[in-house]
């Protein structure tokens, strides 16, 4: 069941803040401890798994290496990675539990970059919006190899944003290949406490358009895109480009409040549990609506509570989706506590687009494929507000300047 206020948090394990970790979400519940009762149906599988722990303890020669701690997490973690739920449904140390934190203010510590497992790989699926992760060019689809100079080729997510975590003031450094190229390189980052604004948004210079970014979907995103559109509308904007590139998610009530601005009715996602059931998660009524003709930016980095709206307005042609197939992340996690303070998160609700979409491990399809170039730079309001129309009009953001051309009128192809 949902709690009262009915929405999910990100968990913040080993993130790093948003930050380098994989951004959870989760049913706000707790979940009671398990029976440790061997069920009927399990009992050979036990004792099997008895047979082999007692091999190891009584006839492996590297008596050091037989840990038993070690071995019992090494099992737990590998009964949740034989769900084939990559990057999703993982296994919490206690120490990874003790890290667990609420993100709902957007002030964070870390390097600014969330990551995920995809096909058995560490990559960078986004860097926020003016962190140290951005600020060294950390890109989208990124493949770490190494960590302080330390191979993680073959480790889980949890072993690597370990390795990466730290306090402020600290320096960690990343080894990564760009697969799309196979060019390697070596980044410095210094751990910081990063504050970022959910949403900000600018008037494209020489253009009667309005650019409004929401970098994740935090506590209050919804009332601030609000705020932010009745001022686009006061002064006059003929259109809009809401950008979700490298937005990673947050709390779903903020997704269905942001899409309800431009939905008069309908349904913003499918909610779809293990036993098959189907909840609608309707529009909000008693929100300001917008109709200005609307374009929406999506990328890799798009995850998510992003991919939520971005699917919601594409099923109802209220917006055009302009940029590359989204990320793909579409589960709702539970932690359940385990005895000794470690913990299971383990998938517990799958979202669909309205029309019944598949998010997850597909991501959402962009109506018109434009992807920036290998030296593009991704316009974000704040440069904006300090460039001339004419340097909007050559920048390197594709997916920004064919938004702007839809949105003229007549359209410019």
């Amino acid at each position: 069941m949902w709690n009262k206020k009915g929405f999910i948090y990100w968990l913040v394990p080993f993130i790093l803040g948003i930050i380098v970790g994989a951004i959870f979400h989760r049913l706000f519940l707790f979940d009671p401890v398990p029976s440790t009762a061997v069920p009927a149906s399990a009992q050979k599988n036990f004792q099997l798994m008895a047979e082999a722990w007692n091999a190891i303890e009584q006839k492996y020669v590297d008596r050091p290496a037989v840990e038993p701690r070690t071995m019992t997490y090494g099992a737990i973690g590998g009964m949740v990675a034989s769900l084939g739920d990559t990057g999703h449904s993982v296994f919490l140390t206690p120490e990874m539990v003790k890290l667990e934190g609420i993100v709902d203010k957007g002030t964070f510590t870390g390097i600014g970059a969330e990551i995920q497992m995809k096909d058995k790989h560490v990559v960078i699926v986004a860097s926020m919006d003016g962190s140290p992760a951005q600020k060294v060019g950390l890109h989208t689809g990124d493949i770490i190899l190494q960590v302080n100079g330390s191979d993680v080729t073959g480790l889980t997510l949890q072993q690597v944003i370990e390795k990466i975590l730290g306090p402020k003031g600290t320096q960690v450094s990343l080894t990564m290949v760009d697969p799309s190229t196979g060019q390697k390189r070596t980044v410095t980052i210094m751990r910081e406490n990063i504050t970022v604004q959910s949403v900000t948004w600018s008037m494209l210079p020489g253009t009667e358009v309005a650019h409004v970014r929401i970098a994740f979907f935090s506590k209050g995103t919804s009332r601030s895109l609000e705020k932010a559109l009745a001022e686009i509308g006061k002064i006059g904007a003929q259109g809009l480009v809401l950008d979700l590139r490298n937005d990673p998610g947050g709390l779903l009530d903020m997704a269905v409040g942001v899409t309800s601005q431009f939905l008069e009715k309908g349904v913003v996602l499918q909610e779809k549990d293990a036993k098959g059931a189907v909840r609608m998660v309707p529009v909000e009524s008693g929100v300001p609506k917008s109709s200005l003709p609307l374009i929406v930016l999506i990328n890799n980095g798009t995850a998510s509570a992003a991919e939520i709206v971005a699917g919601a307005l594409q099923d109802a042609k209220r917006a055009s989706l302009v940029g590359d197939t989204t990320f793909g992340t579409g589960t709702v996690l539970n932690s359940i506590p385990l005895s000794d303070g470690s913990a299971l998160l383990l998938a517990v609700l799958e979202w669909l687009t309205p029309d019944g979409r598949t998010i997850w491990h597909k991501g959402i399809s962009p109506d018109i494929m434009v992807t920036l170039p290998a030296q593009g730079t991704q316009l974000i309001p704040d440069a904006e507000q300090g460039m001339t129309a004419a340097q909007i009009r050559t920048s390197t953001d594709a997916q920004l300047l064919r938004a702007i051309r839809l949105l003229q009128k007549p359209p410019v192809p």
